[in-house]
Formats: C-alpha cells, sequence, structure tokens
C-alpha cells in the first residue's frame, strides 16, 4: 500500500508561524504534527509515501526524507487547484491500494481495518455536536457512505469527515477525480469529496469507520487545545526548577531555565529558552526564547522571541521582540 500525504497548503490560519515553517512541521506537546500523524501509520505495510508538497516545500523534503523508514517521494503541486487536483497529481505513481491522510489533525484510529474489510474503501470520521461546522458523512443502515454534505444546516449527520482515507478501487477514484475536473470549480478548487460521491454514485462500497479521537491542528485556539489533550494523554515531560511551581501536564525540553514563575497546566517549552518571574498557561513556547515577566494564557511562541512585560494570549513568530507593559 502507498500512502498519499497532500500538505501543500499555506496554513494561513495559523500566521505568522506559517511565514516560515510549514504547517505539518509545527509543533504541538514537543513533537511536529507530521510526526504524531505518521505514528498512526505503524503496523501498516506502506511501501511508499507520496508526499504532495507545495508552500515551502524544500522545508518538508529535508525533514521528511529519510525519517520514517520508508522510500518517500515529493510531487509539488505548483498550482493550489483543492484536495482533488492534489491526490490526482500522485496518479502517475500509483500501483495500487492506498491511504491518504491530510495532516492537519491528529487521530486515533484503528487503521488495521484496512486488512479486515472487502469495501472499496473507507472514510473515517468522528462525531461532532458543532456539525454546521464541518464536511458530513451520511451512511446507510449497513454503515456505508451515500453522501457527503457541507456545513449542513439540517442534523442529517454528525460524522465529520477528518481527512482520513482508504481507496482499494483507484481506477473509479481516478475516474471520480476526472469527473470532478470536468465540473466548475468552485472557488478555484476541486475537492476529493466529489470523486467519493461519484464512487458511491458508480456502485461502490465505502465504510464509514469513527475514530476514537480527533484533534484539530488547523488554527491557534484548537492547536492549544491539541497540544493540552496530547500533554494529558501521556506526552508530558515534567522538569522541576527551585522557586518555580510547575501545574500538569507539561512538556519542558532539557536545556530550559525557569526562575521565580508558575508554568502550566497545558505548557510545552523547548530547548534553550528561559523564563523569568512569568506565568505562562496553555501555550507553546518554541526554542531559545527569553521571556521576562510575562502572563501568557493562550499563546503561542515561535523560536527566538525575546518578550517582556506582555499579558494574555500571543501569538509572536521566529525571531520577535516585544516589549509591553510591566503585568
Amino acid at each position: 500500500m502507498q500512502v498519499i500525504i497532500p500538505l501543500a497548503g499555506k496554513g494561513t490560519r495559523l500566521r505568522p508561524h506559517t511565514h516560515l515553517v510549514p504547517k505539518p512541521l509545527l509543533k504541538v506537546a514537543g513533537r511536529p504534527v507530521m510526526d504524531w500523524v505518521m505514528d498512526r501509520l505503524e503496523g501498516l505495510d506502506v511501501e511508499e509515501l507520496i508526499f504532495i508538497t507545495g508552500h515551502l516545500k524544500e522545508e518538508v523534503e529535508r525533514y521528511a526524507t529519510g525519517r520514517y523508514d520508508i522510500p518517500a517521494r515529493f510531487i509539488e503541486q505548483t498550482v493550489q487547484d483543492g484536495t482533488a487536483g492534489a491526490v490526482n497529481l500522485a496518479r502517475p505513481q500509483v500501483t495500487g491500494p492506498v491511504l491518504i491522510v491530510f495532516v492537519d489533525t491528529v487521530f486515533e484510529a484503528d487503521l488495521s481495518l484496512i486488512t479486515r474489510t472487502d469495501a472499496d474503501g473507507i472514510i473515517w470520521a468522528k462525531e461532532v455536536e458543532d456539525y454546521q461546522l464541518y464536511g458530513v458523512v451520511v451512511t446507510d443502515d449497513q454503515g456505508y457512505m451515500t453522501r457527503i454534505v457541507e456545513k449542513p444546516s439540517e442534523p442529517i449527520s454528525k460524522l465529520a469527515n477528518i481527512g482520513l482515507y482508504y481507496i482499494r478501487d483507484v481506477e473509479t477514484l481516478w475516474a471520480g477525480i476526472d469527473h470532478t475536473l470536468a465540473q466548475p470549480a468552485f472557488k478555484g478548487e476541486f475537492f476529493l469529496t466529489d470523486a467519493f460521491q461519484y464512487m458511491i454514485d458508480q456502485g461502490r462500497k465505502i465504510l464509514v469507520a469513527e475514530v476514537g479521537g480527533w484533534y484539530d491542528c488547523g488554527k491557534l485556539e484548537t492547536l492549544l487545545e491539541t497540544n493540552e489533550i496530547l500533554l494529558a494523554s501521556g506526552a508530558a515531560r515534567r522538569r522541576d526548577f527551585p522557586g518555580v511551581t510547575v501545574h500538569d501536564p507539561v512538556y519542558i525540553e532539557d536545556g530550559v531555565t525557569i526562575e521565580r514563575s508558575e508554568i502550566g497546566p497545558g505548557v510545552s517549552i523547548e530547548a534553550g529558552t528561559t523564563i523569568t518571574d512569568s506565568t505562562v498557561r496553555n501555550s507553546i513556547i518554541g526554542r531559545d526564547g527569553r521571556l521576562t515577566g510575562v502572563r501568557l494564557d493562550g499563546a503561542m511562541l515561535g523560536n527566538r522571541v525575546e518578550a517582556s512585560g506582555i499579558q494574555g494570549p500571543a501569538s509572536l513568530g521566529d525571531d520577535c521582540r516585544v516589549t509591553g507593559d510591566k503585568a
């Protein structure tokens, strides 16, 4: 089986951090989002990773080459024409069934289901209450997909599409993508879900499987929520410092210096950062920073940030220097 990983997007909802760092390489609970996703492939018979790159593609290639002990191929998406266009770029290289993984989220799913079903495909979903915000999957009585509806106004389904798919019948997938690309684009984009709908309309069976957990990493507030969830689920790494109060869960790397401060809960801090006379909660702090007299809650700071006297939430990219009123 091959794995297609589309990650060409610019990550506009996570700016300024994604100006310099590809969205899949932003860290949550001390690790790049992409690493958390790749962990879920353990135990599968994966013969090749096909990365569909775009924004900051050199950074992605540099990071992923040789990292996962699986042969990797990189294909650039030069025209941002949507998810159907992205996956279609892999077509000449695909030789059989594919797993398609969008790395905007961290998920908990039993991917071994791939080996136990004779369906033409699988789409993983998560039941949510705020279904109006998502594309939702409608199923029949046997649990097979009948359609996908974007942001429904009526509760026809609460199963949100999470961007994780297995397709055994790739020939019908390609036919579906061809059909989709022949239609008018929606705001310049063609959607992979339309190709899945084509497959269903042609009588193919796509099983809907629920995930145990689904944690969004696509915008700042949900990235911070995911950070805290992962820390509470076993990714925490606590260190103690004289005169410092630490509230679990936290992730604190070696090489961090903290003095006369209160840290946590839900905080990740990378190596080389110094924090003095501060309070930091529910935040992700990059490496080699210098924080003095700050009161942060709901903050994401990049690498080498120097900040003093700032309060509340903050989103500062690499190499920022900010001075506010003393807290």
